[in-house]
């Protein structure tokens, strides 16, 4: 069983992260579409799927960790 320490590490991990990358990708994709890219829409669109899904992925190496 993960602590709380390991649970606040936890989450504010993957908020950070999760916001960077979607934040990136929403950013990069916005730029593009602002430019006439329609290729931007690909980045887009997952942005917020993939910033979550890092969460995910973090937190199920927490549980496989123990």
């Amino acid at each position: 069983m993960a602590t709380r320490e390991e649970i606040l590490v936890l989450g504010l991990t993957a908020g950070v992260t999760g916001s960077l990358v979607g934040g990136m990708m929403l950013g990069l994709g916005m730029a593009a579409i602002g430019q006439g890219v329609h290729m931007g829409w690909l980045l887009v669109l997952p942005a917020g799927p993939v910033g979550g899904g890092l969460g995910y992925l973090l937190a199920r190496k927490l549980a496989n960790r123990k």
